[in-house]
């Protein structure tokens, strides 16, 4: 019975390592768990496997053969209790009707150039070294800076989506790359920090774009990117050069989503318990190839809800999936006189735009105008200037 107890005592810690280390290790092959039932080239559409993402009304895109494929499809032609017929609006690239598995994404856009604007590759220094970053113009000539900051296991063609609404409130575009995304430099422990180290690259682009110019900034960022953009206005010295901040389906609390993810998974709660202290302790993360413990209580925003200063919007929906929108919905809660929240039912993980591209926009739009910060040229008339901009809180001293 002892050496019993101690085996499965030690199942349990293996188990638990296994966990802590996926969470911070970027994947290097995505799991493909859509079922591709037919493509008619005819008819112009494809049948999937009903999934929680597949039946939900809107645009997405389908990876197909471990990613050296992808497709563009639409609207939702038909569906039963097992398989969506949707349309297929186009293949990028690949032969789609070999496949037979799939998976499910929010990206739209590939490159800069699907968008038909102009733009170039530049280079940011980070502290890790130069990572690669797309610069996109604005229609005319303005010193407003979106910075755009994609999620975990993506790159930053997921930020394509929010180019349009940034541009024709007159931004420029800047869509970064960070830290172990596979396109900028890795880190020294080649592991993610959930944003406790990835801010700094966001900070680097600040410094970049200031640099060239830039006199009003926005940060915009997608999930675990959201979290990395919390650190960096709550951490970095440049804050006070930040006007605003838009954060997509965003990790506003890490604990509430690694516990949701882990219940989601069938996890036992004493397995999911030893994963995130192993995550957070000073020796333990060094076996899950941390070069430091990840401060869960410094990527709180909610606990630290009272260090806030800059105008924030928030973007969740409330069938996430994956992170769920509650904190969303404490820090809005907490200070509504900083951050507005536009809730959502029905759009999933960082799908808001796919599933109802106006009403982001329009979210997006309205907010910038009400904070002052619509840069563009409106019928002669700058809306910075006929609408003054909010006096902004003192902030508190930061924890980091």
């Amino acid at each position: 019975m002892i050496l019993a107890g101690g085996a499965a005592l030690l199942g349990g810690a293996l188990v638990a390592l296994r966990v802590a280390r996926d969470v911070v290790t970027p994947p290097r092959r995505r799991k493909e768990d859509v079922a591709i039932l037919g493509v008619d080239r005819t008819a112009g559409t494809v049948r999937l496997g009903r999934t929680p993402d597949t039946i939900v009304p809107g645009r997405y895109s389908l990876w197909f053969d471990h990613d050296r494929g992808h497709a563009r499809v639409g609207a939702i032609v038909e569906h039963d209790e097992v398989s969506v017929l949707r349309r297929l609006e186009g293949v990028q690239r690949g032969d789609l009707e070999r496949a037979s598995r799939g998976r499910w994404a929010g990206w739209w856009y590939l490159t800069p150039s699907d968008l038909n604007v102009p733009f170039s590759e530049v280079g940011i220094e980070t502290p890790v070294g130069v990572a690669p970053a797309w610069r996109i113009e604005p229609e005319s000539a303005s010193d407003a800076w979106a910075v755009v900051v994609h999620g975990r296991g993506v790159t930053r063609a997921e930020g394509l989506r929010a180019v349009g609404v940034f541009r024709a409130a007159g931004y420029r575009c800047l869509l970064i790359s960070y830290r172990n995304d596979g396109d900028a430099p890795p880190s020294h422990d080649g592991r993610y920090a959930l944003g406790d180290e990835e801010w700094r690259d966001v900070e680097a682009a600040v410094v970049y774009a200031r640099t060239e110019g830039a006199r009003r900034i926005v940060l915009m960022g997608w999930s675990m990117g959201g979290a990395t953009v919390l650190q960096c206005i709550t951490r970095s010295p440049l804050a006070e050069h930040i006007d605003g901040v838009v954060l997509e389906s965003p990790v506003v609390d890490w604990i509430p989503t690694l516990r949701f993810q882990a219940a989601a998974a069938g996890l036992p709660p004493a397995v999911r318990d030893a994963a995130l202290a192993m995550l957070g302790s000073g020796r333990a993360s060094s076996w899950v190839g941390l070069a430091e413990p990840i401060d869960f209580e410094r990527l709180d925003i909610v606990a630290r809800a009272a260090e806030l200063s800059i105008p924030m919007l928030l973007l969740h929906s409330d069938d996430d999936g994956y992170v769920p929108s509650g904190a969303s919905i404490a820090l809005a809660a907490a200070r509504p006189d900083v951050v507005r929240l536009e809730r959502f039912a029905i759009a999933r993980h960082t799908k808001l735009w796919n599933y109802d591209p106006q009403r982001w926009e329009r979210a997006i739009r309205v907010w910038l105008a009400d904070q002052g910060l619509y840069a563009a040229t409106d019928a002669g008339t700058s809306a910075r200037t006929a609408r003054p901009r909010r006096p902004r809180a003192a902030a508190a001293p930061s924890a980091g």
